[in-house]
């Protein structure tokens, strides 16, 4: 049975528009016992199927320009501050840039995202995602998505201009824990950016990466930061550490914990999008069905940046195992 706090919670939350839970409240949330975690799932189930029904979204991205990147970010191989193997190139020509999108709008993506390395892209670079934006437009429905670090207005009106909807910026973790994950940028410059595109009128898809080291307290803090950025979706990735980074032997979360995390920021952002993306395989392993359970409504799918993501067809079948359907693109 689950327990009354979280019930009433859950009854509030689906009943009252004006109801949303404090910090304080989440935080006598965190769970200390298995069976804590699985009332949480109950609950976050039940607010997602109120807000989202059985409708599902999935993103697929493109690494469109990789490595050297000046920021330090612990947790990154294309970081020029560190010494991991990945591949090394500029901005990709128009023909991939839209050759990818179209593949992965015929294998069942509803999302596609540009997603670039470094601080931020010049003017030529934004000009060739806008004129890719435009040339997909003219040839499929899927929604596009752009990630190209640092962002002014004037950009995001160019690239909403030219098609793309919504823009992706991590905060990546909780600002009182930023300063341990990258010194090269401040988190106001990400919370700007963030605003830059709301300001444009683009939707903004912002979360970050746990398992990094950050405390339960630290992962409420960057749920509540969200919420009030008021950001229209949230992408949670679990850290796979990767050989030459500083977290490199950072151990993986327990896949249960990863789930309660899943749950929480459900229950903090009860109406918005949230997607699971990198690192789930490793950290989930055989739980990866379960992320909807815990409130969950989007999967990238797919590869990531510079790792290996699992086969798009297992995803699918997967979704459609769960009796859930994927939203029109």
């Amino acid at each position: 049975m689950l327990n009354s706090t979280l019930a009433d919670i859950a009854e509030k939350i689906t009943t009252f528009d004006d109801w949303r839970i404090s910090y304080d409240q989440a935080r006598a949330l965190i769970p200390t016992r298995p069976e804590q975690i699985m009332d949480l799932l109950t609950c976050a189930n039940k607010i997602r199927q109120w807000f989202k029904r059985q409708v599902v979204f999935n993103c697929g991205i493109i690494n469109a320009k990789s490595g050297h990147c000046a920021e330090d970010c612990a947790f990154c191989a294309q970081s020029a501050h560190h010494q991991s193997r990945i591949e090394v190139y500029p901005l990709r020509d128009m023909d991939a840039l839209i050759n990818e999108g179209l593949r992965l709008a015929a294998a069942g993506a509803t999302h596609y995202s540009i997603v670039t390395s470094g601080t931020r892209l010049n003017s030529e670079e934004i000009d060739t995602v806008c004129r890719t934006a435009e040339a997909l437009r003219k040839t499929t429905r899927i929604n596009l998505c752009a990630s190209l670090g640092l962002l002014s207005e004037h950009s995001a009106r160019k690239l909403i201009s030219a098609g793309i909807t919504r823009y992706h910026h991590n905060l990546e973790t909780a600002r009182s824990f930023f300063d341990q994950i990258c010194t090269t940028h401040t988190y106001e410059e990400d919370i700007e950016s963030i605003l830059a595109a709301k300001a444009a009128g683009m939707q903004v898809c912002s979360g970050g990466i746990l398992g990094m080291g950050e405390s339960w307290e630290q992962r409420l803090e960057l749920a509540f930061t969200l919420r009030e950025l008021d950001v229209d979706s949230v992408p949670i990735n679990f850290l796979n550490p990767i050989e030459g980074t500083r977290l490199a032997q950072q151990p993986l979360l327990n896949p249960l914990e990863a789930l309660a995390c899943i749950a929480l920021f459900r229950i903090i952002h009860p109406r918005k999008d949230i997607t699971i993306c990198g690192g789930r395989e490793k950290t989930l392993k055989d739980f990866q069905s379960w992320v909807f359970l815990a409130g969950a409504n989007g999967l990238m799918i797919g590869n990531y940046l510079t790792t290996q993501g699992r086969n798009i067809e297992m995803d699918l079948e997967m979704i459609a195992h769960l009796g859930l359907r994927t939203a029109a693109a």
